[in-house]
């Protein structure tokens, strides 16, 4: 007999490992709080079953409802592991007998009282197999059954189960058993044996049985079936379960603890050498990986019994998870668990397996935060080969194109300790040698200029004093390099007018519309203002316009300023430009814009000679001049009898449209005469039609050979062969 049978639990006292239960079930049988309808869902192989047998013994038994049976009446005998049953007692399986007959059947049956025991019992095993229609046949009775009628259904799914079924039922969720309570039943039924068997083949038989008591007292059952004098040893047992060696394990967390990658490719070799499945391999090791991580968050979780593991192997393992840290265990963790899903269904498993060993080995490959985590923690224990990258500023600070190095105008305000070298991250020091060269580029491109002195506050300058005007643009913009990167490089191209109209402004010149029109915006003439504030001491108000960078004005001095009320952001165009006067572009479009306007009799015609004043209103907008354009000319159309649609222009004049008109009724044109050849071929042609027609006085019935054969011979003289 199976070890799974023969150690069948006869009372709720031996079930292990699911004391949730059975403990409340023996409170219900000892006070006689009995249900219709039981419902007992979990994982296959936990003792659904068995527990609902030992229910229905307890619940017959002559001295029940109890939770000890006796064991000695004729209900406990025939219900006992190995019994021969009971009529009142039918353990129906629903994977075989699901259909709407079979509950028919079973509900025929459920009305007769039970023969000789106190409840007629009715166990249904694998409940969720049963149809809709089988559900609904049995739908009635389950939810009113007679009062010597008990159901109990036993199902792995219990969420396929028809809801109006599942809410009538006491549930009771069965639960895996955890790997000492395994353990502990596993050795009982070995001793109960007799046989010996190796500390370290328990832990095997434990993973591989996944914590169903079932499957693990199976395999325990082919284990000592197998084994011979000398008992159940740890080689019989990895090669009848397919365990990975735990030495080729050990093996290969020490090749990635000592960052070995010739030694872990070893492994893998050996792996394939053995026979061993690598994808079983890899399990094998996630199962190990998982171990470590546990002992390294949890110091005493042998004695909790988080991690089984034989006497031998603790120290082992607890010496593996310091020398690998929780970053790098995590890290491998994940990258075993992504490959194993990859590993499903190869076709060449062992260069996937090649391949991950290669991602554990090369932290340095990947820039997730475990791998960062795990270069970090290869660091601090002195294993990592990053070059030291000191943080100093001689070393950091772009050259220029004159041999100095830049420095910043606020490194120069406020003077930092010096800090201690600190080890950088390869990727990092890559990234900061590639901005040098960026900053080295940008540096020859654009014109030399002397390193920015310290920020002293400057006093006002006087009215009659100089203006450079250069030289505070350029130390605006070093602060505003530093507080606003984005508002730095669009003003970075512009450069200081050589006309300046106030004194609390500032006119630069810039090269693009675009750019001139952000650099106006009015968040960012607050950051402008704010830089030239710290750096001059007073605020200026920056206002960029376009124009060229290189070209300088004819006459400059003698910029006139701009129109009041004209914003040159606005306009987009070179303050120089907007002039008061006639032949301004910005006078020639408002007149433009009034001329569109107005009627065409009211506009005036101002001579050549004389000037408008400019105008301090804000000019229309050029799309209401298009829109009032489009609106006159369909006004236009619509007037003179168009209809909203402009005509064709009309077609040039001909001669022959001025000529007189012909009669009413013209005279009969004379008759073309025709040509001689033509009139001889026709007077030809009548003739022989008369010619044919004179020939007989009645309608000619030959064949057309006959007739053709005579008039080939009558004109053309030949002869025909009859």
């Amino acid at each position: 007999m199976a070890l799974y049978r023969k150690y069948r639990p006869a009372s709720f006292a031996e079930v292990v490992g699911q004391e949730h239960v059975t403990e409340p079930l023996s409170t219900a049988l000892d006070s006689g709080q009995i249900n219709h309808a039981y419902l007992f869902s979990g994982p296959r192989g936990c003792g659904k079953t068995s527990s609902a047998r030992i229910l229905a013994r307890s619940l017959n038994c002559v001295e029940g409802p109890t939770s000890t049976p006796c064991g000695k009446c004729d209900s406990c005998i025939a219900l006992a592991p190995g019994g021969s049953g009971t009529l009142d007692v039918t353990e129906l399986d629903a994977a075989t007998h699901n259909g709407v007959d079979d509950m028919r059947e079973l509900r025929d049956r459920a009305f007769y009282a039970p023969a000789d025991s106190r409840y007629r019992v009715f166990i249904i095993d694998e409940a969720h197999m049963i149809s809709k229609e089988g559900f609904n046949a049995l739908l009635k009775i389950v939810e009113e059954p007679p009062e010597h009628l008990i159901f109990i259904f036993a199902t792995t799914e219990p969420e396929k189960m028809l809801a109006t079924i599942r809410s009538r039922t006491h549930n009771y969720p069965f639960r895996l058993l955890t790997p000492p309570a395994m353990r502990g039943l596993l050795e009982r039924v070995v001793a109960g044996e007799g046989k010996n068997i190796e500390d370290a083949v328990y832990p095997l038989v434990v993973r591989a049985g996944g914590g169903s008591p079932r499957d693990s007292l199976s395999l325990m059952d082919q284990l000592l079936a197998g084994s011979g004098p000398e008992g159940v040893t740890y080689q019989r047992a990895l090669a009848l379960l397919g365990v990975t060696d735990s030495a080729l394990i050990d093996k290969a967390v020490d090749a990635l603890a000592n960052q070995d990658q010739a030694s872990l490719f070893g492994v893998v070799d050996d792996v394939v050498d053995a026979g061993y499945e690598p994808r079983r391999f890899a399990t094998d090791l996630l199962d190990r990986f998982r171990d470590l991580l546990i002992l390294k968050a949890v110091p005493d979780a042998f004695e909790r019994g988080l991690v089984d593991a034989p006497a031998g192997a603790q120290e082992v393992l607890i010496e593996e998870a310091q020398a690998l840290g929780q970053a790098t265990i995590t890290r491998c963790a994940a990258l075993v668990n992504e490959g194993l899903s990859q590993m499903r269904g190869a076709t060449a498993p062992r260069l996937l397996l090649e391949i991950l060993c290669a991602r554990m080995a090369l932290p340095a490959a990947g820039m997730t935060v475990e791998a960062l985590a795990q270069r970090v923690e290869a660091l601090e224990k002195g294993r990592g080969n990053a070059p030291a990258v000191t943080n100093s500023a001689e070393e950091t600070a772009p050259v220029l194109s004159s041999g100095r190095r830049y420095e910043r105008p606020s490194k120069a305000k406020r003077e930092k300790p010096a800090q201690p070298a600190v080890e950088e991250d390869p990727v990092i020091t890559e990234a900061r040698r590639a901005r040098e060269i960026m900053d080295r580029n940008r540096a020859q491109t654009e014109p030399e200029s002397e390193p920015v002195p310290v920020a002293v506050p400057e006093p006002e300058p006087q009215p009659n004093s100089p203006r450079n005007a250069a030289e505070e643009w350029t130390q605006i913009l070093a602060l505003v390099k530093e507080s606003n990167l984005s508002a730095w490089i669009a003003a970075r191209d512009a450069v200081a007018a050589d006309e300046q109209t106030e004194a609390d402004e500032l006119l630069v010149r810039h090269h693009t519309g675009a750019l001139a029109k952000f650099v106006n915006s009015e968040a960012n003439r607050k950051i402008y203002a704010e830089a030239a504030e710290k750096a001059l001491g007073s605020p200026l108000t920056v206002i960029a316009v376009v124009g060229d960078r290189q070209k300088e004005p004819s006459q400059p001095g003698k910029a006139e300023a701009a129109p009041s009320g004209i914003i040159p952001q606005e306009t987009g165009l070179d303050p120089a430009e907007l002039k008061s006067n006639s032949n301004s572009a910005l006078e020639r479009a408002r007149a433009m814009a009034e001329a569109y306007q107005k009627p065409a009799s009211t506009q005036p015609q101002p001579s050549a000679n004389t000037s408008t004043p400019a105008s301090t209103d804000k000019p229309e907008p050029r799309w209401k001049a298009r829109a009032q354009k489009y609106r006159s000319e369909h006004q236009h159309n619509v007037d003179n009898g168009f209809n909203g649609v402009p005509l064709p222009p009309e077609p040039p004049e001909e001669e022959w449209d001025s000529a007189p008109p012909e009669p009413a009724d013209p005279s009969p044109r004379a008759p073309v005469p025709e040509k001689p050849e033509l009139a001889s071929k026709k007077e030809q042609d009548d003739e022989f039609l008369d010619q044919i027609a004179e020939g007989s006085g009645e309608a000619d019935h030959r064949k057309p050979l006959d007739i053709a054969g005579e008039l080939v011979e009558k004109h053309l003289g030949g002869q025909r062969l009859r």
